[in-house]
């Protein structure tokens, strides 16, 4: 968190953000994924190594912002003033808003009254399968990467002159951002979809993350587990982002 703030304040305000919407997300998940019988533990949870290998790549991406802009003000979105520099925020604000986005569709699309529909041949699933996507997940990842958005243009307003000398520019980060979490979530849900195995215990009575010997598969083969799926999906957005940025901003 002090290298994001260190590098600038905007950055630091994503990491809050993403830090404290995701984390009561999850407590809260927890305890409303046990009732309706998915289990929370198996595949969810996610181990330091992954946590880790993240937070250094968006840690990497802000250090070298901040040395190329000599670690002064924040820098503007405009890649007539730097490529470079344009292309490393596109690819935080892409982090951020797939790893929020991750968070909230996964935690409350789960919860949502719709029929979760596999998101590679659309058949319906059950509530916790991997690469199953609802309306209000999706939702929830286009709310999450917009809150994201918010977040860079309102923290911008105070520490830089951006958006009085190029407001249309900065205003297009909601939607940028917005659509950073919904193509980050899609991502995750079809890497989970394809690689992440899924199956029904018939013990337990209970979606698990794991092949054994009463479980029933549902989809997916046993390559990646749940910490791989997000780690990929969002080191894929990030870098998506990062050479689109050039073309919006």
């Amino acid at each position: 968190m002090i290298i994001h703030f260190a590098a600038g304040y905007r950055f630091g305000a994503m990491f809050l953000v993403f830090f404290l919407t995701s984390s009561k997300l999850n407590e809260d998940g927890k305890v409303k994924k046990r009732r309706i019988g998915v289990d929370s533990k198996e595949g969810v949870q996610r181990n330091w190594i992954q946590v880790l290998l993240n937070s250094c790549f968006v840690a990497v991406l802000s250090v070298l912002v901040g040395i190329l802009s000599d670690w002064e003000e924040d820098k503007c979105l405009d890649s007539n003033e730097s490529v470079l520099i344009t292309k490393l925020i596109g690819g935080i604000i892409g982090h951020f808003s797939c790893r929020i986005a991750n968070s909230w569709s996964s935690e409350i699309g789960i919860l949502s009254r719709d029929r979760p529909r596999l998101i590679t041949n659309f058949k319906p699933v059950l509530r916790g399968t991997n690469g199953a996507v609802t309306k209000t997940g999706l939702i929830s990842a286009l709310a999450a990467g917009t809150e994201v958005g918010i977040t860079f243009v309102l923290a911008g307003m105070i520490t830089t002159s951006c958006i009085d000398k190029m407001a249309l520019k900065e205003l297009s980060v909601i939607p940028f951002s917005a659509l950073a979490g919904l193509v980050g979530s899609i991502i995750r849900s079809l890497l989970g979809a394809v690689l992440q195995f899924c199956g029904f215990c018939e013990l337990r009575k209970k979606v698990v993350a794991k092949p054994g010997p009463t479980v029933r598969k549902i989809a997916g083969r046993d390559y990646l587990d749940n910490d791989d799926v997000n780690l990929v999906s969002v080191q894929l957005t990030t870098l998506i982002s990062l050479a689109a940025c050039v073309y919006v901003f």
